[in-house]
C-alpha cells in the first residue's frame, strides 16, 4: 500500500509549532502565567530556536502571550496580579497531533534550517546588495555543502535570491522598482483570489478580527495580512495562485519584520484599512472588498516605498550573518 504524503510537511516549522503551542494554550495545557522558553520548546519540537522565535512572535501579535519583565514569555493576556508560572514545558501532557509530528521529524534536512535562512536573507535586502558564500553558509549553520545548496535553491525557486552571470548568489537589493512591481502583481492576483474564495472564506474569523481591532493594542498590521491570507484569500480553490500569492508576499513581510525589529512605529493607518476590508468581507459583498483589496493594495505601495526612504537614512543596521557579504 502507497503512504500518502503528509500535506503539512510543506508548512514552515514555526507554524507548525505555533499551531501545537495555539492549540495547548485554547486547551488549557498550558496554563495563564506559565513561562514560554524558546530551549525547552525548541528541545521538544526537535528544532532550532529560529522558528521557535517567530512561533512566539505570532502568539505574542494574536494576544495569547505576552512579554514581561522576566525571561520568554507568559501565556495568557497581561493583567494586574498575574504572577509567572516557571516549569518544564516538556513536563507537561502538551498535546502535539500525530500529522504535525511527523511533520515536523520527517522534513528533509534542509527544511531543518531554511525558515532561518529565509528570514535573515529576506530582512537584509532592504540595506541593499549582498553575495551569498556557500561555503560560509554551510559552516554558519553546520550542515554539509548539499544542505546549504538545497536551501539556496529552494530560495532561488520562491524568487528571494539569484545567480550572477559568474554563478553567485545574489540578495537584493529590494528597490522601489521591486516594491512597485511586487504590489502591481499583488493588485492583480489578490483580489481575484478574494472573488474565488467568496464562498469559503472563515467569517467567523474575519468577525473575531474585526471585534479585537481598536481595542486589542497587540493588533498589527502584520498579524491581519497573514489574517487576509489564511481565512480569506487561501481558501480560494486554486491551490497554484495560492501558492503564487503566498511566495509573492515572502519578501515584504519579512522586510516588514526587520523595520519593526528597527523600531519603526506600529502603522495605525493601514490597520484601519484591513478594519474596513473586513467589515466590506463579513458583510458578504464581495466585489466591494475585492476593489477595496485593489486600493488599499496601492496604498500600501507607496506608503511602503517612504517606510524604505526612513531605512536609508540609518547608518547602523546591526549585525547581518556571515555568510552575507554586502557587495
Amino acid at each position: 500500500m502507497i503512504r500518502a504524503a503528509n500535506p503539512l510537511a510543506q508548512e514552515p516549522r514555526y507554524e507548525l509549532i505555533t499551531r501545537v503551542l495555539r492549540d495547548n494554550i485554547r486547551s488549557g495545557v498550558l496554563p495563564e502565567g506559565f513561562v514560554l522558553l524558546e530551549a525547552p520548546i525548541a528541545a521538544m519540537m526537535q528544532t532550532s530556536r529560529v522558528p521557535v522565535q517567530a512561533a512566539l512572535r505570532r502568539l505574542l501579535d494574536e494576544g495569547l502571550v505576552h512579554r514581561f519583565e522576566g525571561r520568554g514569555y507568559l501565556v495568557g493576556c497581561a493583567r494586574p496580579g498575574l504572577h509567572p508560572r516557571r516549569g518544564d514545558i516538556r513536563e507537561l501532557p502538551i498535546d502535539i497531533p500525530s500529522d504535525v509530528d511527523s511533520a515536523l521529524q520527517t522534513r528533509g534536512a534542509w527544511r531543518h534550517v531554511y525558515d532561518q535562512v529565509e528570514e535573515e536573507i529576506a530582512s537584509c535586502q532592504i540595506f541593499g546588495e549582498f553575495r551569498i558564500v556557500e561555503s560560509e553558509l554551510a559552516d554558519y549553520l553546520g550542515v554539509s555543502r548539499t544542505v546549504a545548496r538545497d536551501v539556496l535553491a529552494r530560495l532561488h525557486e520562491r524568487g528571494l535570491i539569484r545567480k550572477s552571470a559568474t554563478s553567485h548568489w545574489i540578495a537584493g537589493p529590494l528597490t522601489a522598482r521591486t516594491v512597485c512591481e511586487n504590489f502591481e502583481l499583488r493588485g492583480i492576483v489578490e483580489p481575484a483570489a478574494l472573488r474565488l474564495a467568496a464562498p469559503n472564506i472563515h467569517y467567523s474569523e474575519v468577525e473575531s478580527l474585526l471585534e479585537r481591532i481598536g481595542t486589542d493594542p497587540t493588533i498589527t498590521p502584520q498579524l491581519l495580512g497573514d489574517a487576509l491570507l489564511e481565512h480569506c484569500i487561501a481558501q480560494a480553490p486554486n491551490s497554484a495562485l495560492v501558492e503564487m500569492i503566498r511566495s509573492n508576499r515572502l519578501l515584504l513581510s519579512a522586510v516588514d519584520r526587520a523595520l519593526i525589529r528597527l523600531g519603526l512605529p506600529r502603522d495605525e493607518d493601514t490597520i484601519e484599512q484591513y478594519q474596513t476590508l473586513f467589515d466590506l468581507i463579513s458583510r458578504h459583498p464581495i466585489d466591494s472588498a475585492c476593489e477595496y483589496l485593489r486600493d488599499h493594495l496601492s496604498i500600501t505601495a507607496r506608503r511602503y516605498l517612504a517606510r524604505m526612504k526612513i531605512v536609508a537614512l540609518i547608518t547602523d543596521a546591526g549585525e547581518f550573518a556571515p555568510y552575507l557579504s554586502p557587495m
